[in-house]
């Protein structure tokens, strides 16, 4: 008996037998052309070629596709808004170019009939459960090996490097993992480095979300809506290496080279649609991160800064395009750049924020940005262009000009420093013991506030050595805010609602000191699970996420403040003027996270 596997040689009769005759043949060929015809005519019937067969196949490497809903609806259409004075500037690139074919995706999607779409889901900022424990844990992970004790200098990125022309389809999230190496090309087998990602095109910019998986791996995962389809370049820094922006002192540890800098063509599909985005609701801001976009509705080429500092370059009237936002853009003076993320805001008037803010109370604690908003709320929105500025400490009420009968009480005690004219202590203020009976004075009144802001604020930045002595610090002041709201409660009030507003991107020339993007986005994320803690927390506004896509250099920022009173006078740029509507733009959002229903 032979072996298994073995390969027998045919005697000489079972050749005779195999040997097809001429009948057979013709057979054979009849059947091969009429199966081949067959072929033919569905795919004919089917409207599809071989070439739109295959293609659905070829995707990135690093492509991350979703399951395709049942009956997905197509996206919308946006049509440019017309003004006979201020030209939109929307032109879109809609040329199809084949996608660099690399590792297809394991879920692939049957796109077989053009009158299905494939409905793709948004980009998302996953929470994170037990973040400060984390954080610790892998701040405080021990060396030992080579490749952990190795400092990162390049990065390795497959699917992108070597690749002459990227091409990406817009509304599909696009993930790229990549390596850390050393000065020898060497991994980098521990993780910490901070990267600053940057997607820009003519009417988009984004940050591209970043995720640590603790080894020396890193991922990057890129979006575009595909009404916006067209050039973009992509842009990764690295800023700091294993968790250095957490030190005391930064700025020497700063490494700050740009690694890529990639141009990428992102093209329209017409069987790809995203859900349209929907107005926000008060229980979409729960939320503790938030990976948003800014999109250019309009754009005047010629705009100038007036006398009194201001970019008045669209009407105050030119109005949002849903469903990016609701409202007059134009309000906003950001000569149509307009923000959203997992839902849509709207752009109040002065008529509907009064409608909002009549007779209620509005209490303020955190750094000097929240000044600068307060300001803008005043100038801008609710009609008291007249007052230049706000005090780091005040107790007032405004009326509505147009109806004297409705106030707002807007109440600010700046967290740096327990004194109002010195700086650095941050939440650490709250050791001096005047300083918490002030704040819980306020609560001590027949009536009590019926918001809060609250943020941590640069000042912690420079004030706590070390994370573990900000985290003692965040729970000190998240225990004495449960103090106060429960002695509100026991007195048979209800408690404000708590907005957490996270402090800014530090830009330019602030983005390597001690209050740099990589301690505040830590420390953010800290005093909010703190505060999470002791359930205080009603709503969460990411104007982290709002701020980073401007904080490259100073064009909309001083380094600390997104929102200084517009002037007319030479700007730490260089040049004369600055802009201030990423400032406004949170004013807004901040009253869509109180007003909505």
């Amino acid at each position: 008996m032979p072996e298994k596997g073995a390969i027998l040689t045919p005697v000489q009769s079972q050749l005779l037998i195999l040997r097809p005759s001429p009948l057979l043949r013709w057979r054979l060929g009849a059947l091969t052309t009429l199966v081949f015809f067959l072929m033919l005519v569905v795919w004919s019937i089917d409207g599809c070629s071989i070439q739109s067969f295959v293609e659905p196949w070829r995707l990135n490497a690093y492509s991350l596709r979703v399951s395709t809903s049942p009956s997905p609806s197509p996206s919308p259409t946006l049509k440019p808004h017309s003004d006979k004075t201020h030209q939109q500037n929307l032109t879109l690139n809609t040329k199809t170019t084949t996608t660099v074919p690399l590792i297809p995706n394991v879920k692939k999607t049957n796109l077989t009939s053009n009158s299905t779409r494939v409905q793709l889901r948004w980009i998302t900022a996953a929470p994170e459960k037990n973040f400060t424990a984390n954080l610790m844990r892998n701040w405080l992970a021990p060396g030992g090996e080579p490749c952990r004790e190795a400092k990162t200098v390049e990065i390795s990125v497959p699917g992108v490097d070597g690749v002459e022309s990227l091409v990406l389809t817009a509304g599909e999230i696009h993930e790229f993992r990549f390596q850390a190496l050393d000065e020898s090309k060497n991994a980098v087998c521990i993780g910490g480095d901070y990267f600053e990602t940057d997607l820009s095109g003519e009417n988009w910019k984004s940050r591209p979300p970043v995720k640590d998986f603790g080894s020396g791996t890193y991922s990057m995962s890129l979006q575009v809506h595909p009404e916006f389809a067209g050039e973009f370049n992509l842009t990764v820094i690295l800023l700091f290496r294993h968790y250095q922006g957490l030190k005391f002192s930064t700025a020497r540890l700063g490494f700050d080279k740009k690694l890529r800098n990639v141009s990428i063509r992102f093209v329209k599909k017409s069987d790809i649609a995203l859900p349209e985005l929907r107005s926000c609701k008060r229980s979409d801001f729960t939320r503790d991160a938030w990976s948003g976009r800014w999109i250019r509705l309009g754009k005047n080429d010629n705009c100038q800064i007036s006398n009194d500092g201001r970019y008045r370059c669209l009407p105050a009237s030119f109005p949002c395009r849903k469903p990016w936002c609701d409202g007059a853009v134009g309000a906003i003076e950001s000569n149509g750049w307009v923000y959203s993320s997992h839902c849509s805001y709207k752009l109040f008037s002065e008529e509907t924020a009064w409608g909002c803010l009549k007779n209620k109370w509005l209490f303020f604690w955190g750094d000097s940005n929240h000044v600068d908003s307060i300001r803008n709320l005043l100038n801008f929105v609710l009609g008291h262009p007249e007052i230049p500025a706000v005090p780091r400490r005040f107790d007032m009420k405004f009326s509505n000009p147009k109806n004297s009968s409705e106030t707002v009480r807007i109440t600010s005690i700046f967290n740096g420093h327990w004194n109002e004219t010195q700086n650095y202590q941050g939440l650490d203020s709250l050791k001096d013991q005047d300083f918490r009976e002030l704040l819980k004075k306020y609560f001590s009144e027949d009536n009590v506030p019926d918001a809060m802001f609250v943020n941590s604020g640069l000042h912690d930045g420079i004030h706590w050595h070390s994370i573990r002595a900000f985290e003692k610090g965040a729970e000190t002041a998240a225990a004495f805010w449960r103090e106060v709201f429960n002695g509100v409660k026991s007195r048979g009030l209800k408690p404000p609602e708590v907005i957490f507003r996270n402090t800014i991107a530090t830009g330019g020339y602030a983005r390597l000191l001690a209050f740099n993007p990589s301690k505040m986005e830590a420390f953010n994320g800290v005093f909010l699970e703190k505060m999470r803690d002791v359930g205080l927390v009603t709503s969460v506004v990411d104007n982290f996420d709002m701020t980073y896509p401007w904080h490259y250099d100073n064009r909309c920022n001083d380094g600390v403040h997104y929102g200084r009173t517009p002037a007319k006078m030479r700007w730490r740029d260089g040049e004369i003027g600055h802009q201030y509507f990423v400032d406004l733009m949170l004013v807004h959002v901040l009253l869509n996270a109180l007003c909505v229903s």
